[in-house]
């Protein structure tokens, strides 16, 4: 019979083990192994069975058991150091702490979806286990940060297959009381409330639970509460489900309701208001609209509340692609703000315009998310080197006049926490060389560019640690394969040669990533008799890994999967590749520690970043990859091998595929298996195990999310709350005003005559050339711009390269006809064709940089003829 109603029995612990609760509902036993070995002594078989997690542990303990271990002394001793620890982790100081200079006194955080743990499932991809990742690196470093998110009911979908290999979606309700949550409450008690206003006077209500991610509060909003209607209450029902509106809901209550929460969290427990608010990606962007309507409400009018907000906040894009990036219907967006809706203090056509495409080849009447978070975000980065370059050339038209290069978007190159991706075979490595404390800070804390003791661990010690992981992935898969099988309808009889697939001894390489066309699930396919001597080759065979999920209304994708899946199905070659189905976390700490390989072959340039071979790499598995995202910037032979690319814009498609799975064949067969089974005189394969060795060295310290977060610290948190605090009302009024001013006068700025005193069309380098520019500044002053001589090699169309900028003083008053004289030198500090040009930008004091308003004035080219090109 079904039950009618369901709610959850919390078992009562006994007095002396009640540290158990505490430690159960701090995250940080995701990613600290002595905790979770702690869990794991409670009961064994009830660990394995809760899919290790320590909520559902504790609710299924016998009281015999529980009663057994309150008399237990040892484990008693154990349960008071693991406390004691995580007191000391959550309240000593850390690295942040012993940081010079004003830092933020708090940094919030949101993202539309969090990777914590495979307990907590709130994440589809990539960037979820990034906003985790960077939940818990900020927790290591102890940088005072609050997340916020949406608790979807449903999480994001479990995948298993057909019989003929069709992905198939899964659901499963997810009751908040049995997660590792705490609902967050007023001083009597009752549950906080969350309210937003919807058209036609309906509201939109949300109770907000806590994550505790070790020192950090993640703040998840849940719409799922009985004051709201069945439309409402599915507005946190799926992570990137239903239509249009229904997601436009879901981002006016993270952006919106997320800065309320943070308010009400910051109130409810004394935390110190955020400085900084980080946008992480475009679907949290009416974050920068509430706090609009904050400063509105005190009395500051839109244009000088606007700058306010923009001086403090961070806006982090992820995607090289248009598609990837969130549009609404202009008047969907109309429909949900104003006097009937939400915001009704702030002008709705005021809103549309922060997310209007209006540069060269935007759609007018569409809304963009990402537009919207650089026009409210002061602080833009891409995330990778390659991807930052994308980025700038993707939203150029947002700067008219400039050069992509001088785009203000930035980059941070995404990093990964090495603790919750290290295997604990790895991690005893280390400590075993450097002792344990030392290992746990150049995992998290990690500020080196070497990590040199890698160096001295035994070549023997580096490969039985190799073939250990690779043993336990084997046995995962064919559990994993066994389970598969079994949903799919297969009977137990029918599933014998499960015993023989993959081999511990043998090249294994993974690929495990969610399944867009881009990502090119397929492309090993392309030529199935050459994949096919590769994996059954007599001497040199390899072995693959796959895992991945489709979006559900993404058939394409759908039907990437059951290519594969019917290639892994043949009897022929079945022992040697696998699709496992349901890819997520748990999968994932086992796979990366167990590939030897980690490939990867998306479209350059189209991945941003992709973290998952720098979990890879932090397990000492070697890459095999496109030149795209992290892999651009940081590949060297000595520890990995970059497939070749056709990327030219002439190159057909389907051509283009061809030309770059025939070069991944050919790495694999000349280059990457002799090199896994050639032995050296020890009957070692040496020359495998330096490049493991140069993976750990080189890319360790590179690929950790302690570094990534350090960066963000340094070169954006700092920077934005230093903006922050300048940006005083007054100061906010001040620079509305003159923003408004330079714009209305603009078309007066003038370039009239640019002179030089070189004499002949070329010169030393090291000699010094003197400019003097007459320039129009209408009803400007000097004090509203500058000037600036901008050089560098030019090329065969006089184009500027690695340009420098050198600004130019006035000489003194405007001259008769109102026009001001500006000079200065040019150093020429290279050889070859040099060139020229002069410009001017606005200045302010308070302008994070002089691309900031998108304007600038030029020569024309009558006024630069015979001034451009000194060198040839």
């Amino acid at each position: 019979m079904k039950a009618i109603r369901r709610f959850t029995v919390r078992p009562v612990l006994p007095e002396p083990l009640r540290p158990l609760s505490d430690l159960a509902r701090n995250l940080r036993w995701s990613w600290h192994a002595e905790t979770r070995e702690l869990f794991q002594t409670v009961d064994p078989e009830c660990w394995a069975a809760s899919g290790q997690d320590p909520v559902r542990l504790l609710g299924s303990v016998s009281p015999g058991r529980l009663a057994e271990l309150a008399e237990d002394r040892r484990f008693l001793r154990r349960l008071a150091a693991a406390a004691a620890d995580l007191g000391d982790y959550v309240s000593g100081g850390r690295w942040y702490q012993e940081q010079p200079g004003e830092l933020p006194a708090a940094v919030a955080y949101f993202s539309p979806e969090f990777g914590i743990t495979a307990a907590l499932p709130q994440y589809s991809g990539g960037l979820g286990i990034l906003a985790g990742d960077h939940l818990k690196a900020a927790s290591d470093l102890g940088v005072p940060l609050i997340g916020v998110g949406l608790l979807y009911r449903h999480g994001y979908f479990r995948q298993s297959l057909s019989r003929d290999g069709w992905q198939q979606e899964h659901y499963p309700v997810l009751d908040p009381n049995e997660l590792p949550l705490a609902l967050l409450e007023e001083p009597d008690g009752s549950p906080t409330r969350i309210s937003l206003a919807l058209p036609g006077g309906r509201s939109l209500h949300a109770r907000v639970w806590l994550a505790q991610v070790g020192r950090v509060p993640l703040l998840m909003l849940d719409s799922d509460v009985e004051e709201n209607g069945l439309g409402e209450r599915g507005v946190t029902d799926r992570l990137y489900g239903g239509g249009s509106e229904h997601r436009l809901l879901q981002e006016m209550l993270l952006g919106i309701g997320g800065v309320r929460a943070v308010r009400t969290y910051c109130r409810l427990t004394g935390h110190p208001e955020p400085e900084v608010f980080h946008t992480n990606e475009g679907h949290a962007g009416f974050l920068g609209l509430e706090r609009i309507a904050e400063l509105a409400a005190g009395g500051m009018d839109f244009d000088s509340a606007l700058e306010a907000v923009r001086a403090g906040t961070v806006f982090t894009t992820h995607t090289p692609v248009a598609a990837g990036i969130d549009r609404f219907d202009r008047e969907l967006v109309a429909h949900h703000f104003g006097p009937d809706a939400e915001l009704p203090g702030i002008d709705v056509e005021r809103i549309l315009q922060l997310g209007m495409e209006t540069y060269p080849g935007g759609e007018p009447n569409l809304f963009n998310m990402a537009v919207m978070g650089l026009r409210l975000g002061q602080r833009a980065n891409g995330v990778s080197l390659l991807h930052g370059n994308v980025s700038r050339e993707m939203f150029s038209g947002l700067w008219p006049g400039f050069d992509p290069d001088e785009v203000p978007i930035t980059s941070v190159t995404n990093g990964v926490h090495a603790p919750t991706w290290v295997a604990p075979e790895v991690f005893r490595l280390g400590a075993r060389q450097i002792g344990a404390q030392r290992t746990e800070d150049a995992m998290t804390v990690g500020g080196s560019d070497r990590w040199d003791a890698v160096g001295d661990i035994p070549d023997q010690d580096i490969w039985e640690l190799r073939r250990n992981l690779r043993e336990q992935l084997v046995t995962e898969v064919r559990d994993r394969l066994r389970t598969s099988w079994r949903q799919r309808g297969a009977g137990t009889a029918e599933l014998g040669w499960i015993d023989g697939v993959l081999d511990p001894d043998v090249l294994t390489i993974g690929f495990a990533r969610r399944v867009p066309s881009y990502k090119r699930l397929t492309l090993m396919l392309r030529d199935r008799d050459r994949l096919m001597d590769l994996l059954l080759h007599p001497e040199r065979p390899l072995q693959i890994v796959v895992a991945g999920k489709a979006h559900p209304a993404d058939d394409g994708g759908k039907r990437l999967v059951q290519e594969l899946v019917r290639f892994a199905d043949d009897p022929r070659v079945r022992h040697r590749i696998v699709f496992l189905p349901d890819y997520g976390m748990a999968m994932a700490q086992k796979l990366y520690p167990g590939c030897d390989i980690w490939l990867n072959n998306p479209l350059r340039p189209l991945e941003a970043c992709g973290t998952s071979g720098m979990k890879a790499a932090l397990n000492g598995c070697l890459n095999l990859s496109v030149l795209d995202g992290w892999w651009d910037e940081w590949f060297q032979p000595d520890f990995g091998w970059a497939i070749p690319t056709a990327d030219g814009t002439g190159t057909e498609p389907d051509h283009r595929d061809d030309i770059e799975a025939a070069a991944l064949y050919d790495l694999l067969e000349q280059r990457v298996t002799p090199r896994f089974y050639e032995r050296g005189q020890d009957g070692l394969p040496d020359r495998w195990i330096e490049m493991v060795r140069q993976t750990l060295t080189h890319l360790g310290p590179k690929v950790l999310a302690g570094r990534m977060v350090r960066e963000y610290v340094e070169r954006l948190y700092t920077p934005a709350a230093h903006a922050h605090r300048a940006m005083t009302p007054d100061a906010a009024l001040e620079l509305a005003g003159w923003k408004a001013r330079v714009r209305s006068a603009w078309h007066g700025v003038t370039v009239d005559h640019v002179e030089t005193s070189a004499a002949t069309p070329t010169a030393e380098l090291g000699s010094t050339l003197s400019l003097r520019v007459r320039v129009g500044l209408g009803e400007l002053g000097p004090d509203d711009v500058e000037v600036q001589a901008v050089s560098g090699r030019v090329d065969a169309e006089d184009r500027i390269a690695d340009a420098s900028t050198v600004p130019l003083k006035p000489t003194g008053n405007p001259d008769a006809e109102g026009r001001w004289v500006y000079e200065g030198p040019l150093a020429l500090d290279r050889t070859g064709p040099y060139g020229y040009t002069v410009r001017i930008l606005p200045a302010h004091r308070l302008l994070a940089s002089g691309a900031e308003l998108g304007l600038v004035a030029v020569p024309s080219e009558e006024t630069g003829e015979g001034a451009g090109v000194l060198m040839r």
